[in-house]
């Protein structure tokens, strides 16, 4: 475009550029994060005479913080600050996702929403429910979501106070009955809590056109929901495991084993992941502009049982597993190419 001899650049170039910045800033500020908390802390400690005793007072608010307010997300103009900003609107647009709700649910319940597959960054659960971008708010009035995180993340330096300013809780078995069992505070009526029940070890299930998921040994989700009375309800992130590629060990391998040592110790496998990068789109750590469409599914109710048994337990996985194959047979087919040749993968 040219206007009195000077060449402008077409407004959609600048916004995919804008698109592919949001989507390199959230990426990376999260794995930075995720990275530099402890070592960052402990060089500031051991080697920096100034700021040893801020840090040694930071970790004292840690544990105090940590003491208080178990499920995190308690400061609510900066919490809803991040879920409305233009950053994670450009994000969102990024691939885009897209936030698609198969039947209403009564504002007046509490559910568990578990989504399937994680994949590697879980792109789709953070823009349909940890930002108001793809239209949560209108979809389901009411609910108040919180997506269910590694307890470890509540635990690291600095990204433990981004967690807990956002749309996040912590996965410990006391933040998970806490929030089914208790009602949020106005204007809203019920939660929504996001689970995804294959957690860390998934990811390194996640491959480009599949969906392998954890779930025949993943039980406890249920027995919470039983305890508590709250229906489950089945979500699926049609192509969150195309934004990104792995590099895969065979099962049984040396280096699939040490994978898995360093997730049981450290709550997160060390993932080799293929993206693209800012000039190019062969490699790097941001995600694939791909298409992403979070597909939220019909409840699931349970009854409220206190003190469910083993065979109750299983009774009801195998009722919800049934659920959620016949969600994806019948969704899939509107979102995955060759969908006839795509089903749920049981690892």
């Amino acid at each position: 475009m040219e206007i009195f001899g000077i060449k402008f650049t077409p407004l959609k170039i600048v916004q995919r550029n804008l698109e592919m910045l949001a989507a390199a800033a959230i990426i990376w500020g999260i794995l930075l994060l995720i990275m530099m908390g402890y070592p960052l802390a402990i060089y500031l400690f051991f080697y920096s005479e100034t700021s040893r005793y801020c840090v040694l007072l930071y970790f004292i608010w840690m544990y105090y913080d940590n003491y208080l307010h178990p499920i995190g997300g308690r400061r609510k103009q900066l919490k809803q600050w991040i879920r409305s900003c233009t950053l994670n609107r450009y994000f969102r647009n990024y691939f885009p996702v897209k936030l698609v709700k198969t039947t209403d649910l009564d504002p007046n319940k509490s559910y568990l929403f578990c989504n399937f597959p994680h994949g590697i960054m879980c792109c789709g659960v953070y823009s349909a429910f940890g930002t108001d971008a793809a239209g949560f708010r209108e979809l389901f009035p009411g609910l108040d979501v919180s997506i269910v995180v590694l307890d470890q993340n509540f635990k690291t330096p600095f990204l433990r106070d981004y967690v807990r300013v956002t749309s996040t809780a912590s996965s410990s078995e006391e933040s998970l009955n806490l929030l089914l069992s208790t009602k949020p505070e106005a204007p809203y009526t019920a939660r929504a809590t996001v689970l995804m029940p294959g957690g860390a070890a998934e990811i390194l299930e996640s491959k480009p056109g599949t969906y392998r998921i954890l779930i025949k040994r993943r039980k406890g989700f249920v027995r919470l929901s039983l305890k508590n009375g709250v229906s489950i309800v089945p979500v699926c992130s049609f192509g969150e495991t195309d934004a990104y590629d792995q590099i895969t060990f065979p099962e049984g391998s040396f280096m699939k084993k040490v994978m898995n040592f360093i997730r049981k110790i450290l709550g997160l496998p060390p993932v080799f992941f293929i993206g693209r990068g800012l000039l190019q789109n062969l490699f790097s750590i941001i995600p694939r502009r791909t298409p992403i469409t979070v597909v939220v599914g019909s409840p699931m109710d349970l009854p409220k049982i206190e003190e469910p048994t083993e065979e109750q337990v299983n009774e009801y996985h195998g009722k919800f597993v049934d659920h959620l194959v016949d969600f994806f047979e019948k969704e899939k087919h509107k979102y995955v190419e060759n969908a006839d040749s795509v089903h749920l993968e049981f690892v």
